[in-house]
């Protein structure tokens, strides 16, 4: 992003919100409602959505036309993920927004994006605010930032935060579920990285940002719903009754551990221990598909998905 692009100090940015979709029809059309509900932004605030839609055959896109007009759809073939298709609705952005990844099942609270920008604030400076997300039932958060948990003997692991109903607090990185990054911040990271089709390229984002000494705050309270699907099994490497073979072919795929970006992440975030961090999973994977081994479950070091 070009230095002359960015506004002038004090100069009233956009949001651009940034989507990605699938066969989520009633889900994505909840968020967007979400998104043109916000209240209480700052006076000249624009916000726009941009979303990218990955080859629904549930007539996702067409429902967000006829619903919401003012959205810029783009629809691009189901073999795109969520990481591809955020950085696709980030080059239908205004270079000099501030931009707002927004997954398509999040449901915001009418408050969220102002608690975000309050987050980031001052908002000309390099910022990425995250929020973090309560379950359907708001019994529990399910999505939030994170700290680094270096250990001597151990590679480091990823320490969900609680988030403080009245203080924002700092984190090392993030799930991508909602997180804010200023137009500041995306000067200095860009978008992001290509190497992440699908998963890992929110919780790199957050490390690159905070090995650049950019802030990484999560919002306080929560800031909408999101359900996870931590024991949806079926279709993937856990589920169970799958041999060998087939469990780690379902894990090498993109929407779970693809070895080139997961090796890229480990290279670029794990230091001397990359490369057992890097075998890790597949060779627990294949250890638990063996006769009478222990009963499998699902696994993410160093990672939670958006």
């Amino acid at each position: 992003m070009p230095a002359d692009r960015l506004p002038a100090r004090g100069t009233p940015r956009g949001v651009a919100v940034l989507m990605t979709c699938h066969n989520r029809r009633e889900r994505t059309l909840a968020a967007i409602a979400s998104v043109y509900a916000q209240t209480g932004l700052p006076a000249g605030t624009r916000c726009t959505v941009h979303l990218v839609d990955a080859g629904s055959a549930d007539g996702t896109a067409d429902a967000v036309r006829a619903a919401f007009p003012a959205t810029d759809v783009l629809t691009v073939g189901a073999d795109v993920h969520w990481g591809t298709g955020t950085r696709i609705a980030a080059t239908r952005a205004d270079p000099a927004a501030h931009v707002l990844w927004l997954n398509d099942d999040v449901v915001l609270d009418p408050g969220a994006l102002t608690a975000l920008l309050d987050t980031a604030a001052p908002l000309d400076r390099p910022a990425v605010a995250v929020g973090a997300m309560r379950s359907g039932d708001g019994t529990r958060t399910t999505y939030s930032g994170y700290r680094l948990a270096p250990a001597r003997h151990r590679p480091p692991a990823l320490r969900r935060i609680e988030p403080d109903p009245g203080n924002a607090q700092p984190c090392d990185t993030c799930n991508g579920n909602a997180v804010l990054v200023t137009a500041a911040a995306r000067h200095i990271l860009g978008d992001l990285d290509p190497a992440f089709p699908h998963r890992l390229g929110d919780h790199d984002y957050g490390l690159r940002a905070r090995r650049a000494g950019i802030p990484l705050l999560l919002a306080p309270g929560h800031v909408g719903t999101c359900d996870d699907n931590t024991h949806a099994l079926a279709g993937t490497s856990a589920e169970p009754g799958l041999d060998v073979r087939t469990a780690l072919k379902r894990l090498a795929s993109v929407r779970e551990q693809p070895p080139a970006p997961w090796w890229r992440y480990c290279r670029r975030h794990l230091g001397p221990w990359a490369p057992l961090v890097f075998c890790s999973p597949y060779v627990k994977t294949a250890l638990r598909r063996r006769p009478g081994a222990w009963p499998q479950h699902p696994t993410a070091p160093l990672r939670a998905d958006p």
